[in-house]
């Protein structure tokens, strides 16, 4: 059974995924939703026409990760495509949040994910597809993020370095880099209108387009992804730019 993996599906992003894939993937038999949240794992399952199985797990815990192993021993799955959507972020001075958000921020953008990863792996053939959610955050470090932006700069170097060596395998890992989109990541950061001239003044990324055309890339073999030009160009910027000057061009 070839099965699509995808966390943090509750809401937002991940739920774009999940309708994405069930719309654009005839090659998946089962879609497998996992979020802390199973009543709304359960509204976006009937959303879809693939067969869906919602797995309510807190994949920062052990024990839900090893209940997923032996789910999907028990199965005999085949991931054909891991979507590492979970995450989110928080602005604000670093000494201003929590010390628990700061540590959740680590714990489920870059812990989790690559326990994810390392657990899912065993699982997966030739020709499977690794997406992790990343962020226009990772290219440059961001004031008032500075907790946010090093996780999605771990996610986007792991990603690349996986990338390189599962070419062997023929496992292609994309990052995805999304800028600010409509969903509830927005409002669970804190982040309101006139809370930041940046994010204010920012063009919005669709969810819908960023999960079909980061699908579409990941088939391509690409290694990242970004939707909108501004980003594509911001993205390029970074690269060329000295940080300092991309710090300030990024102030949030």
């Amino acid at each position: 059974m070839k099965i699509a993996v995808i966390t943090g599906a509750s809401s937002g992003l991940g739920t774009e995924y999940a309708k994405a894939v069930d719309k654009m993937r005839q090659d998946i038999d089962e879609i497998w939703l996992l979020a802390r949240r199973e009543d709304k794992l359960l509204e976006v399952a009937s959303l879809l026409n693939t067969k869906t199985r919602a797995v309510k797990c807190d994949i920062t815990k052990d024990d839900c990760i090893n209940e997923f192993v032996n789910l999907l021993k028990s199965e005999n799955a085949e991931i054909k495509l891991l979507i590492n959507n979970a995450g989110f972020g928080k602005l604000g001075y670093f000494y201003d949040i929590s010390t628990e958000d700061n540590a959740g921020m680590i714990r489920l953008n870059c812990e989790a994910l690559t326990v994810m990863t390392s657990v899912s792996l065993p699982f997966m053939k030739e020709n499977s597809e690794i997406i992790n959610t990343c962020s226009i955050a990772s290219f440059a470090p961001n004031s008032r993020m500075a907790v946010y932006s090093s996780t999605k700069a771990y996610v986007m170097s792991f990603s690349r370095a996986l990338r390189q060596e599962l070419k062997t395998c023929k496992i292609n890992v994309l990052s995805v880099c999304p800028g600010p989109m409509e969903t509830e990541f927005l409002s669970l950061a804190g982040i309101n209108k006139g809370d930041s001239k940046t994010f204010d003044t920012l063009p919005r990324d669709n969810a819908q387009k960023v999960a079909e055309h980061s699908l579409k890339a990941s088939l391509k073999k690409k290694a990242v992804f970004a939707d909108h030009i501004f980003y594509k160009f911001y993205r390029f910027a970074s690269k060329i730019l000295p940080t300092g000057i991309v710090m300030k061009m990024a102030k949030t």
